[in-house]
């Protein structure tokens, strides 16, 4: 019987295989397409990263020689995915050449624009992501109108969503633009559309969103490129 020290849980290895997150990972566990020596995975089962055979519908999965990390500026326009059925942008074709599967981490909808992490480390994404580690992303927003001061208290505190309460977020306003205002906001959670429903909730429209930080990454570490590769001893220095 193989020993725990020579073995890790099925999600991890397809993590580190840049397959997906651990997250993302389960869910394709629990689709059934995922087999380790040609039987059907489950969740928590674990695999001998050197010995045993992992495929997807099939196709072989191995662990990457080498993680690759990208920061990339993504404009408004383009979706947060690796494809797309429709045809519609994806941010992976803002970086050209890339032979390793990679994958966006943090999404952006198609209207927002700002910094995203893309990448074949499912650890770090995993970190990044996950609402327990409250990684804190930040937000430069365009607001429709002056807001009050009840408002930008209310964001502060939290707002009640459809999802539930929000966690008090950090809120500062930037300037003024005739009738619009800019705000940062930083928050730990990563809802879908969260600062737009945000707003909307006491009374304003966001009309731009742009991300400029996520944990230790910052938009200004792109000094104006559309996209950087970072090496990974920056990365793990970033990170400490």
């Amino acid at each position: 019987m193989t020993s725990n020290t020579s073995t890790i849980k099925l999600q991890l290895f397809l993590a580190r295989a840049g397959i997906a997150s651990r997250r993302k990972s389960e869910a394709l566990i629990e689709t059934g397409v995922v087999t380790v020596n040609g039987s059907v995975a489950k969740i928590g089962q674990r695999v001998n990263p050197h010995k045993d055979k992992v495929s997807i519908d099939g196709k072989p999965i191995s662990a990457p020689q080498k993680h690759r990390y990208f920061l990339i500026n993504k404009p408004v326009g383009y979706i947060s995915t690796t494809s797309d059925e429709v045809g519609r942008k994806t941010v992976l074709e803002l970086i050209p050449k890339i032979t390793e599967r990679v994958y966006p981490v943090g999404r952006l909808d198609q209207e927002s624009e700002g910094l995203m992490l893309v990448t074949n480390n499912g650890e770090l994404a995993h970190t990044l992501t996950h609402p327990r580690y409250e990684i804190a992303k930040t937000y430069e927003v365009l607001l429709s109108s002056k807001p009050t001061n009840l408002a930008l208290d209310h964001l502060r505190r939290g707002v009640k969503l459809k999802d539930g309460y929000t966690k008090p977020a950090e809120v500062t306003v930037l300037s003024h633009e005739e009738n619009q205002t800019w705000i940062e906001i930083t928050i730990t959670e990563g809802r879908n559309r969260q600062i737009r429903r945000m707003t909307e909730r006491v009374g304003y429209d966001t009309i731009e969103l742009v991300r400029t930080k996520m944990g230790p990454f910052d938009i200004g570490d792109l000094d104006g490129e559309k996209y950087i590769e970072l090496p990974e001893e920056k990365v793990l220095e970033l990170l400490k």
